[in-house]
This record gives structure tokens, C-alpha cells and sequence, in this order.
């Protein structure tokens, strides 16, 4: 099916149809790729693993995240991982 084609069967939506096919399209637009979203989280580690190594900062404990996390949102309520304790 080629784009024309594609145009014309769109055409025949219902207009709310239509719309949710608009947002979809343009939500893929802006959407980076899961490879794309791998290769940055990749950089970010590598760049903090790197300013560690360099004692530009310091690592911080998850569990000490975690719990500067609960606080942030007043204790347990909203807190999704509010349940979970770290094993350290």
C-alpha cells in the first residue's frame, strides 16, 4: 500500500478516528526509537560513571534515593515504590 493509498483509506475514518490516528502519527515524530533511548541512557551512565571515577561527584546509595524520594512525596502515599526496601 502505498502513501495515497493510505490517504484515502485515513479519509474514510470517522473524524474521531482521524483524530487518534493524527496524535498517533504525531506522537511517533517526537518519540525517540527504544535504540535511541539505549544509546543515551548508555552516554548518561558512562558520562556519571566517569565524573565518579573523577570525584567530580559522589555515588549516593539507592536506598538513601529511595527514601529522599518518599520523603519528597510524603511518605508512603503516591510513592510507587513505596513497598519495595532495597536489599542495601
Amino acid at each position: 500500500m502505498d502513501l495515497q493509498q493510505i490517504e484515502q483509506e485515513a479519509l474514510h475514518l470517522s473524524k474521531d478516528e482521524r483524530a487518534r490516528l493524527v496524535k498517533q502519527l504525531i506522537l511517533s515524530l517526537d518519540s525517540p526509537s527504544k535504540e535511541e533511548v539505549r544509546k543515551a541512557w548508555l552516554q548518561e551512565a558512562a558520562r556519571r560513571a566517569e565524573e565518579i571515577d573523577d570525584e567530580l561527584l559522589s555515588a549516593t546509595a539507592g536506598s538513601a534515593v529511595l527514601s529522599k524520594a518518599r520523603d519528597m512525596v510524603g511518605g508512603d502515599s503516591g510513592c510507587p515504590v513505596a513497598g519495595w526496601n532495597s536489599p542495601g
